[in-house]
């Protein structure tokens, strides 16, 4: 069982869009584990596939095909590299709104808010008094 020419076009299409090229990946093919019977015994099947310049692998044996599981890790390893992409970009936009946020100037009830908030602080700090003993004060 092979994959269709359009899931590996599709396929393609999205690696460069990512960016990602055959050559950043280093695969290796190991025997599987588990239910196949002599297949999985005799055949490597199993697809260990690792992204070199992110440092991030991925191990398919879902299939007894080879094929199918060789696709099947590039698609998965695109979908990790696409999360970790996303990942900062959204990490880098909260930052940013962040700061916008801390630089935006206070609205003029909101200062109004503060000061009396601030005010009424003030009032309770200043009836407390130091108590004397001898009741004079």
């Amino acid at each position: 069982m092979s994959v269709s020419p359009e899931k590996e076009k599709a396929l393609a299409d999205r690696m460069t869009r990512l960016g990602v090229s055959e050559s950043d990946f280093k695969e290796t093919f190991i025997r599987s584990s588990g239910p196949g019977g002599q297949n999985v015994n005799k055949v490597s099947s199993c697809v260990f596939l690792i992204h070199i310049p992110t440092g991030l692998s991925v191990k398919c044996q879902q299939e007894r095909s080879q094929a199918m599981n060789r696709h099947l890790a590039r698609r998965l390893l695109l979908d990790r590299i696409e999360r970790l992409h996303t990942g900062r970009v959204e990490a880098e936009k909260k930052r940013i709104e962040k700061i916008k946020r801390q630089k935006r100037r206070r609205s003029k009830r909101a200062q109004e808010k503060i000061l009396k908030a601030k005010h009424m602080q003030s009032e309770k700090k200043a009836h407390r008094g130091k108590v004397s003993m001898d009741g004079n004060e």
